[in-house]
């Protein structure tokens, strides 16, 4: 089969579309034949070696989500037909005509998605409704979204207002922000500067009466320290990525007074029992609104694989709104 396969470590140009062996599904597996797939900043960093694929995943062939039709059973596996459309998370090898998984670990892809659209959804959809589940999110909570422009980003926005609560979104771009509105963004707060947030205690004071319930944050480093002044008593914090750094400086005595939660989460490195349960809640909660057209993918560009390296382009320039999809043939 055709993969990305990473040669070496360094830019863009180490990625290669090479012949290497199709995967073999074990007896409670299925083998889907990959139709789309996106970029994460997971597999950025992989190509630059400093993110490696949990153990049992291929260190070499980057992706961590994937939507195709199923190709093949294992010995056990009964939920599941040839012919299939299925999408889903693995921890790597997404970026190939093929993978293997769990037949618990993909759900179904509503028939309103076409590939492109499908391939854009199970990476961004599950971090955001796994982490509005860990958070309590209930409806009325005034939700604030670090990085609204991004996939995750939009995805959360979406959920937000979908299940009832307000989304709020920050930016270095006010562009992406006007545009997030489309979405379900209330309002959003424009970074002045890169890590500089001063002004993010009054903006949520401003548009919430109280601070902000939740915060999902993606990423890190000085916008952790800002979010806490911005919370409500006994909000919940998500932190998500480390995009902006992973240390900062933080006032413990905010954590305390406001009696504050910070809850780190990661989705690749869990255990295939839990990404089976996230998937599950996935499969319930979200995909009837993907299919209702409720919410929906929203996808920055799309290039067929072996465009690889543009798609990594792409994906570096920290222009894009949404997804950046590959596809297959």
């Amino acid at each position: 089969m055709k993969a990305v396969v990473i040669t070496h470590f360094g830019g863009p140009e180490v990625l290669e579309i090479q012949d290497v062996p199709k995967p073999q599904p074990g007896p409670e597996e299925v083998l889907v034949h990959v139709r789309s797939t996106a970029l994460n900043r997971a597999d950025l960093l992989q190509r630059q070696g400093r993110y490696a694929a949990p153990p049992g995943a291929t260190q070499n062939i980057p992706g961590l989500e994937f939507a195709g039709e199923v190709a093949e059973l294992g010995a056990n596996t009964q939920r599941w037909h040839i012919g299939d459309r299925v999408m889903g998370i693995i921890g790597g090898g997404a970026h190939a005509e093929f993978v293997t998984t769990h037949q618990d670990a993909v759900c179904a892809v509503p028939p309103n998605l076409e590939w492109t659209g499908a391939g854009a959804i199970p990476e961004v959809f599950i971090t955001a409704h796994d982490a509005l589940q860990q958070a309590g999110f209930k409806a009325g909570d005034n939700v604030l979204i670090h990085a609204v422009g991004s996939g995750v980003g939009l995805a959360a926005t979406q959920l937000v207002r979908a299940l009832g609560g307000r989304a709020f979104g920050t930016s270095r771009t006010p562009d992406k922000i006007e545009r997030a509105k489309a979405f379900g963004l209330d309002s959003g707060y424009v970074v002045p500067q890169p890590s500089a947030l001063p002004g993010l205690s009054d903006f949520g004071k401003s548009v919430t009466g109280g601070g902000f319930d939740i915060v999902l944050d993606l990423n890190g480093g000085p916008y952790l320290a800002a979010s806490l002044e911005a919370m409500a008593p006994r909000g919940r914090i998500i932190l998500i990525g480390g995009v902006a750094g992973g240390k900062t400086e933080v006032d413990l005595y905010q954590i305390l007074g406001k009696r504050l939660h910070v809850i780190g989460t990661v989705l690749r490195a869990r255990s295939l029992d839990e990404k089976i349960a996230i998937t599950a809640a996935f499969a319930r909660d979200v995909v009837p609104l993907l299919a209702q057209g409720v919410v929906q993918p929203v996808i920055d560009s799309v290039f067929p694989l072996e465009q690889i390296q543009d798609a990594h382009r792409r994906l570096e320039s920290n222009e894009t709104f949404g997804k950046v999809v590959l596809t297959l043939s």
